[in-house]
């Protein structure tokens, strides 16, 4: 479709409900499986939609490895086993799709204007138009951290009250622990020291054994291989071949040298104590009590330790802890105090300009006396974390406000909620007066409203084509409707169709120029039985929304 004022028409049940439903599906709200045609493996929906430099759109793809292209391509398949989505054919997440989706249409479904009589979703409207995001970025963040530290105030005085009923038993914990003086080698050490002590005499015996018969007795290995090498040392002057045998034989004496001093000085260092081996049995013994007693082995007691050593310090230095973390706090408070009444004085500035703004629309539309209201409201609470001018206020992730839009639609009357006020033609007409004041400071692409004309007709319904036809001046605007007076504001005219084709329902847009769009328009005022005089009529309105 082209830029301007696009719009569809065409008979209840011709399938104007099957675009907008594809257009939901393409910005990434939720598809059923019943899309998919009967006898088709899957449904696709497309989007071709060209970008105006949006620096948040640029950084959505950059983070997701999106070419970046003037002209971008939105597309989802609908499968039986689930869904998938493409940005300029690269696969993302359905979340993805919807984020670019949101920068790129606002899409206002026949149902949308509802949304308006509910409170709490005007403080998003003034925040977009307002571009709170700065400001409510910073508030955030401040408020993450107040909240991070009020939990950890809460956590520290639970854990005061759990030390403070625990500290005898950790203290004693800690005491007998402390006394065990526990280390992580030691098992092994022990183990390998009871070992030598219980094979004390065993060892004396053998290694004095290895000494008699290497080198202490008449006849000892080490002398007959001294006498051996001697005699191998004359034959091999007198034959070389023996030289080799020579040489391993001269390594061998050597090892079997080292062999036999380690031994004498392995043999003198055996400790023959029973008074030590008692009392390494009795340190087994202590530690297995331990390890019994705590459910943990020893290097898990090490740790448990020290955590012992950490709560008792901690139940000493509460007083301390706590005054610390307050003041941290209270520091942190000021600097939520500060961002929220920021924000809250840019909300306040920025409501009064969307009011003045609304009612200058309203005008347009033809609601002439309206006076319209965003109230923006703080609660007071004793417990609140935004301190101003000496109270203390409530706050909430989105800030220290509450936003309310009233209207009154007649002289002499007070503002009231939407919901106590406002008619269902009187809502869709404020509705588009919002639609069209936000569209020109976000700079949407694309804004599609699917019969937005609920509840108006004749003069009123010419207005709102006529804003609509003026909003498409700053945004390709797209309407479905049933009312000629809006049907004949249309740059681009688009009847969508429904006939049966190989036995098989299908639906189509047609492009509608010339006499085909002032027979269509016709056929909105009179219905099928078109006569010389709507067809005149209908002209009529065509060249008054051309002037």
């Amino acid at each position: 479709m082209n830029s301007g004022f696009t719009v569809l028409t065409g008979q209840t049940g011709a399938g104007k409900s099957i675009i907008v439903g594809a257009l939901n599906m393409v910005l990434g709200e939720r598809a059923d499986t019943d899309v998919i045609r009967q006898g088709a493996s899957r449904a696709i929906a497309e989007a071709v939609i060209r970008v105006n430099n949006n620096p948040s759109i640029h950084e959505i793809l950059r983070e997701n490895e999106v070419e970046h292209r003037d002209s971008m391509i939105l597309r989802r398949e609908i499968r039986p086993a689930g869904s998938r989505a493409f940005i300029n054919d690269t696969p993302v997440t359905i979340t993805v799709l919807k984020e670019v989706g949101d920068h790129l249409v606002d899409l206002h479904g026949q149902h949308d204007h509802q949304l308006l009589l509910r409170e709490d979703n005007h403080l998003a409207v003034l925040d977009g138009y307002a571009h709170s995001e700065p400001l409510l970025k910073k508030y955030h963040e401040a408020y993450q951290e107040t909240s991070r530290l009020k939990h950890e105030q809460n956590d520290l005085r639970r854990r005061e009250r759990d030390l403070r009923e625990k500290t005898q038993l950790y203290q004693f914990q800690l005491k007998e622990l402390d006394q065990v003086n526990l280390s992580m080698e030691e098992e092994e050490e022990i183990e390998l020291e009871m070992a030598k002590l219980d094979n004390a005499e065993e060892l004396d015996r053998q290694t004095g054994m290895l000494l008699e018969i290497g080198q202490e007795g008449e006849i000892n290995v080490l002398d007959m291989l001294a006498r051996m090498e001697e005699s191998l040392g004359d034959l091999a002057e007198m034959e070389s071949e023996f030289n080799s045998y020579l040489e391993e034989l001269a390594s061998a004496r050597i090892s079997l040298q080292e062999l036999l001093r380690f031994a004498e000085s392995y043999r003198s260092d055996i400790e023959f104590n029973p008074n030590r081996l008692e009392k390494l049995r009795q340190r087994v013994s202590d530690l297995n009590r331990l390890k019994k007693k705590y459910a943990r082995n020893i290097p898990e007691l090490i740790e448990y330790r020290e955590e012992l050593r950490e709560n008792v310090n901690l139940s000493e230095n509460f007083d301390l802890e706590i005054s610390k973390l307050e003041k941290r706090a209270a520091d942190q408070e000021k600097v939520l105090s500060d961002h929220a009444w920021k924000l809250h004085q840019h909300r306040e500035k920025a409501g009064k300009q969307l009011a003045g703004q609304i009612e200058s629309e309203l005008t347009k539309l033809g609601i002439a006396h309206a006076s319209f209201e965003v109230s923006i409201q703080t609660s007071p609470s004793e417990k609140g974390w935004v301190a101003q001018s000496g109270a203390r206020l409530d706050c909430t992730e989105s800030g220290i406000d509450e936003i309310r839009f009233a209207i009154s639609t007649n002289v002499g009357e007070p503002v009231k909620p939407l919901s106590k006020v406002a008619s269902g033609g009187e809502i869709s007409r404020v509705m588009l007066a919002i639609k069209s004041i936000i569209a020109k400071e976000q700079s949407l692409p694309v804004m599609i409203f699917d019969e937005i004309d609920t509840g108006v007709s004749g003069e009123i319904a010419e207005k709102v084509g006529r804003t609509m036809r003026n909003l498409s001046k700053a945004a390709q605007i797209i309407a479905i409707t049933h009312q000629p007076q809006i049907a004949s504001q249309a740059h681009h005219h688009f009847r969508v169709e429904k006939w049966e084709q190989n036995g098989r329902t299908v639906t189509r847009l047609a492009s509608l120029s010339g006499d085909d769009h002032v027979r269509e328009v016709a056929t909105l005022m009179s219905g099928s039985r078109v006569t010389d005089a709507t067809l005149t009529s209908a002209r009529e309105l065509i060249e008054k929304a051309a002037d």
